[in-house]
């Protein structure tokens, strides 16, 4: 089963990286029921997050989020010490609080431009997030994080992209960023270069031939010449 969910998280994750440009270190915003469920299952996420996603990540979480976990009392005192250990993502709502859902729906707006994933348990916020291209989810189910697969608006979004024939440019530059890494532009211009290195003109060979034809006669003419000496010396002495 852990190969397997291996196998989905690493096809989930080229998905966002070739059509999203989801790039390291991958950007994590996780709220209070996240937490308390890696609490109760015992989920240390700094270290395995980074290992199921394969590539090095940032835990984020707002004030909304905080402060909503202090609203919650005793109950959730072991999530709010350990939301409290992330980066704290700056919202819209410094002066009025609005609860932990909206407050992380509010930092996906306009596409999602910091291409944040969420993390989270709540049921409502996670149809919420699914509704909305481009936004990877994450939650904790028998005692194991899962990246959820790519939901059908980010692949009408994709379908409709390739349909239209339009290519983003956070597209372009991750298309560019991963042959630089697998070598393919390195190969290409050494292609190229070996093809310029090519073998002499065929038809400057032939002239080459025609000179060497022509000074062959005039070699053959003095051979000649030296015979039809030798036979005159030769008759002078038989005189």
């Amino acid at each position: 089963m852990k190969i397997t969910r291996q196998k989905h998280a690493k096809k989930y994750m080229s998905f966002y990286k070739y059509n999203f440009g989801f790039r390291e270190p991958f950007q994590v915003l996780l709220d209070g029921t996240f937490c308390q469920a890696a609490l109760r299952n015992k989920i240390q996420i700094r270290d395995q997050l980074p290992g199921y996603l394969a590539g090095a990540t940032q835990l984020c979480t707002t004030r909304c989020v905080l402060k909503e976990l202090e609203s919650l009392g005793k109950e959730l005192y072991g999530a709010k010490i350990i939301a409290q250990r992330f980066q704290v993502r700056n919202c819209s709502h410094f002066k009025d609080p609005v609860s932990g859902s909206a407050c992380l729906l509010s930092m996906i707006e306009m596409g999602n431009p910091h291409h944040y994933f969420i993390a989270t348990q709540d049921q409502d916020l996670a149809t919420k997030v699914k509704k909305k291209a481009g936004v990877p989810l994450l939650f904790i189910i028998q005692n194991t994080m899962v990246l959820d697969k790519p939901s059908p608006k980010s692949l009408a979004f994709v379908q409709a992209m390739q349909a239209n024939q339009l290519v983003p440019e956070h597209q372009k530059q991750s298309i560019e960023h991963l042959k630089e890494e697998q070598g393919l532009v390195k190969e290409s211009e050494n292609r190229r270069k070996r093809k310029r290195a090519g073998g002499p003109n065929p038809l400057s060979c032939l002239k080459k031939k025609k000179k060497v034809q022509e000074t062959q006669q005039p070699s053959t003419a003095k051979k000649k010449r030296k015979r039809k000496r030798n036979r005159a010396k030769s008759e002078e002495k038989a005189v």
